[in-house]
């Protein structure tokens, strides 16, 4: 059936594509590292592994937890960890047994942590240094058996220094020790087919207990091959280099940068700590990088940290946004400096993550960008409906709901949160307001829990913020909606700036002049920094 996005479709990108390539994840495994032997997979701190190891590696691990920590088919394994070259051994090892892996912020409160283990029945955990002292903190009130410690110098060996493990948790190993015992174990691995559960990626934290997305095998192949065919004139096989400063244990980095350009040959150069920004614009300066994924926050960090306007960027073909939207003043900026045009996608941990993608399109022979997320991957249909489950006119805003293989299975031991989060006809609602524009392009409005409603009037945050982007001087901003005896809820902006002379006045004389005066905020709060998350949203929650 056509859609009136395949007219934006790349050049010889096809509208669906064959799911079947791989059996498991562990089949693509043996098939990459196969092809890529002794080519660098990933680097961190200057120490690289190629992808042999990553497969030899990987196969110790696997044969440690299976053999001495009697992991099966099946068990939920904690992987608690930030971008180091543990995480691709550990992840490959979990996949290996069939285990299914559940991601783990390694800057968990003690109560989100707890949480998340005990609602997936962890029994085992890989967890960094540094994180124990939290796990120590309800280490009793989990059904944890198994510790697994990880140093910020394992694998790489250079003399890293790190925090020591928490001496109240006993009985923990040492990641290189079960590298080391693992080596003379035999691993059988397990059959695995696509409908085999792979990770549990936790997710709605915002509106009080977080819930477990369950993805399968399918779901990431999936997720895979359809931005494979639709980045395939981007993709140089065996010869892309990606900087992962994205946590790797967050969905957008493990599909795209840790599984799905691993399966390209990429050399993948992990950032450990991406809020250290000079460090991490010696990074760049030290990687001739091609391709980068990013969020608006890290962007914008970037772009404001002395140094950056002095890289190398002659090799960086491709940079791609998700996560939160991209705002226009970072993206034309980013341009201007980096010779690269910043995409942007769209999609949720549900979604394995992606859904849309936007490279532009072509209108009478000329490449063209149009502003927002693109249009659907293939195999995947989106349709935008009313809140009575009614599709809308292309042009209407509506909730955006989403059909295809790369959607969840459903959430863990969660049938009601399951079914109200699906359609009738099996579409999962994403809970973001969207529209459909006259060219088939998708736009995202804003999160229908942040929409702030003046004088019956929908404002969206996201509006507001990237109109103040615009503005010199400002770092960024946040708003929310608060109370207000007059229109029933107001615009509250909270702002970090660079330039001392802007005043609160000045701010909103700057808004009056590209917003609808209901639009305006009516207080302007300027703070040091903006709360976020680890992958750098805007935690309007916690402004709330």
């Amino acid at each position: 059936m056509t859609k009136p996005w395949f007219t934006n479709y790349p050049e010889s990108v096809a509208h669906e594509v064959d799911l079947n390539r791989y059996a498991s994840l562990v089949d693509l495994l043996h098939q990459t590292t196969n092809k890529y032997q002794q080519q660098t997979a990933y680097s961190n701190f200057g120490a690289e592994l190629s992808f042999e190891q990553i497969d030899n590696l990987s196969r110790d691990f696997a044969a440690f937890i299976q053999n001495k920590l009697k992991v099966n088919k099946g068990d939920r394994v904690a992987l608690m960890c930030p971008n180091t070259l543990c995480f691709p051994v550990a992840m490959w090892g979990i996949i290996r047994v069939g285990a299914v892996q559940v991601n783990v912020n390694p800057m968990y409160t003690a109560r989100e942590l707890e949480h998340q283990l005990n609602d997936a029945q962890v029994d085992t955990i890989i967890i960094f240094s540094p994180s124990t002292k939290i796990l120590a903190d309800i280490f009793d009130n989990t059904g944890v058996k198994n510790i697994i410690t990880v140093d910020l110098d394992d694998l790489v060996n250079k003399g890293l220094p790190c925090t020591p493990v928490d001496e109240r948790l006993l009985n923990t190993i040492s990641f290189t020790d079960v590298l080391t015992q693992g080596a003379s174990f035999e691993l059988i691995e397990p059959t695995l087919n696509q409908k085999d559960l792979l990770f549990l990626q936790y997710t709605g934290g915002t509106t009080g207990l977080s819930k477990g997305a369950m993805l399968n095998h399918g779901n990431l192949i999936a997720n895979i091959l359809q931005y494979e065919e639709f980045a395939k004139n981007h993709i140089h096989y065996g010869k892309d280099i990606v900087i992962t400063a994205i946590p790797m244990y967050h969905i957008f980095a493990l599909m795209a940068n840790t599984l799905a350009y691993f399966t390209f040959g990429a050399k993948n150069v992990l950032v450990t700590n991406p809020r250290d920004m000079p460090g991490f614009v010696d990074v760049w300066k030290n990687t001739k990088a091609t391709m980068f994924t990013g969020v608006n926050t890290l962007f914008n960090g970037l772009l404001h940290t002395p140094g950056f306007e002095h890289v190398d960027f002659s090799s960086l073909k491709l940079c791609i946004g998700g996560g939160a939207a991209v705002q226009k003043a970072v993206a034309d900026k980013w341009q201007q400096v980096t010779g690269v045009k910043l995409q942007e996608g769209y999609g949720l941990s549900e979604t394995s993550p992606i859904l849309t993608l936007n490279f532009g399109t072509t209108i009478n022979g000329e490449s063209r960008y149009i502003d927002g997320i693109g249009v659907p991957m293939p195999n995947t249909d989106i349709s935008i409906r009313d809140d009575n489950g009614n599709s809308v006119s292309q042009g209407e805003s509506g909730e955006l709901c989403a059909k295809g293989p790369q959607v969840m299975s459903g959430y863990w031991n969660n049938v009601e949160a399951t079914k109200q989060c699906m359609t009738p006809d099996g579409y999962f609602k994403t809970g973001d307001v969207a529209m459909l524009d006259d060219k088939g392009f998708f736009h995202i409005v804003d999160r229908k829990k942040d929409m702030i409603n003046v004088s019956g009037f929908n404002v969206y945050p996201n509006e507001i913020e990237a109109e103040i982007a615009k503005m010199p001087g400002i770092l960024e901003s946040a708003c929310v909606g608060v109370e207000d005896e007059k229109t029933g809820e107001a615009v509250k902006l909270f702002v970090v700036k660079e330039d001392d002379k802007i005043t609160e006045q000045a701010i909103i004389e700057f808004c009056r002049q590209g917003l609808t005066a209901y639009k305006v905020p009516k207080h302007v709060i300027f703070i040091n920094e903006i709360p976020k998350s680890s992958v750098g949203k805007l935690l309007r929650r916690e402004l709330r």
